[in-house]
């Protein structure tokens, strides 16, 4: 943690960046560790101060009406207005809309979802692509609101959209 002035707010809420490997032996099931953003901030060294918290470690296929009501209700009890979320990207565009839905959130914070297609841990991985874009982001957004950022792209819950193979446009 940096003792600057601007604070951003992250929130774990599962998906394939935080996916690790599992701990037991046999099979291939991967499990949900620490938040990958701990491991990239910590690489990082940022100029600016920052929390970690855990929201629901899931796959975002599992994700439903109940826990993203739970995490717009975590949202709200943070004062930070910058907060970028780690989420699944098969169901992000969902919760994005969904927290755009609720003005309380959408009208007075800067939200940007963003998350992996490969886990954190993985070489070939773009989570510190899209983790450092919502970075820049949640920064340099001019209005308040819900955005997600994937595959170097940045756009309004309203307008995020996936091509057929499955790429953020």
């Amino acid at each position: 943690k940096s003792s600057l002035a601007m604070k951003i707010l992250f929130i774990q809420t599962g998906g394939t960046i935080d996916k690790d490997y599992p701990r037991s032996k046999g099979g291939y099931a991967f499990e949900f560790g620490e938040p990958a953003t701990k491991r990239l901030l910590e690489r990082l060294g940022p100029s600016f101060s920052y929390d970690v918290v855990t929201a629901f470690q899931k796959d975002s296929l599992e994700v439903t009406d109940a826990d993203r009501e739970m995490l717009a209700n975590l949202i709200e009890e943070h004062p930070e207005e910058r907060i970028i979320i780690t989420h699944g990207t098969d169901t992000m565009i969902e919760t994005a809309k969904f927290l755009a839905s609720r003005e309380s959130l959408a009208n007075t914070r800067r939200i940007v979802l963003t998350g992996s297609m490969r886990p954190e841990r993985f070489s070939n991985t773009d989570a510190p692509l899209n983790v450092g874009s919502a970075i820049a982001a949640v920064q340099i957004l001019p209005n308040t609101g819900v955005y997600v950022t994937m595959h170097g792209v940045v756009r309004e819950a309203h307008k995020a959209a996936r091509d057929d193979s499955g790429q953020f446009i």
